[in-house]
């Protein structure tokens, strides 16, 4: 058996650590970016348009990530993709987030007063003219503070990812445990690292929650 101290475990731990940040970075970005689009098209009024995307969000909302990285992982080599778990847990998290934040925008945009709507018009702005100087500079507000919580969600999904061989946090976890026996140990470092990076996160929503509603009270 291989000694390990706790400062080899948390060295190690660390290592790994920055795979979980980089894959939650991806998924956050990349699904920011199509569920802006998503949001777009939802709002444009496109025929067929709002019911697909609809059933996309129920898909990914109504499914295990569990289920739906491992349907990445074997699904991606069927057209001939080279896949590897980074492929795979990247292109399943990004799709995630994506349907997750395209329902959080979209409930920021629909609270906007139909009124606000209707002024743009008046103003003879088109669609895109609507969304980029009325609509979405107001949601914006609102939409700041679940955004950045659901961030926090992100993070502690990509731990699901360890099952498809992706050695981040939990999976390095998993391995530095079977090669010291000391379970408990490693798993409360791992804990405590978790809690490090989503804690930081979680305190920044909040504080973005207070600053936009007490601005929204004056």
């Amino acid at each position: 058996m291989v000694e390990f101290s706790i400062w080899d475990i948390l060295r190690n731990l660390l290592g790994a650590a920055r795979w979980t940040v980089s894959l939650s970075l991806i998924a956050f970005i990349g699904g920011g970016i199509v569920g802006m689009a998503l949001l777009v098209l939802r709002l444009s009024k496109l025929r067929g348009a709002q019911r697909a995307i609809s059933a996309y969000v129920q898909v990914f909302q109504g499914t295990p990530l569990l289920m739906q990285l491992f349907l990445a992982y074997f699904g991606i080599a069927l057209f001939g993709i080279k896949t590897s778990p980074w492929t795979a847990a990247a292109f399943a998290l990004t799709l995630y987030t994506s349907a997750y934040l395209t329902e959080i925008w979209r409930g920021c945009v629909e609270s906007i007063p139909k009124g606000q709507w209707e002024a743009a018009q008046s103003l003879a702005l088109n669609f895109r003219e609507q969304l980029r100087h009325v609509v979405l500079p107001q949601a914006l507000r609102i939409a700041v503070p679940p955004t950045v919580g659901f961030l926090v969600q992100v993070i502690k999904g990509t731990a699901l990812a360890s099952v498809i061989g992706f050695v981040e946090l939990t999976k390095a976890g998993s391995m530095i445990s079977n090669a010291t026996y000391k379970p408990f140990l490693v798993y409360a470092c791992v804990a405590l690292m978790y809690f490090a990076l989503c804690f930081p996160v979680s305190l920044v929503a909040q504080s973005l929650e207070r600053k936009l509603h007490g601005s929204n009270r004056h």
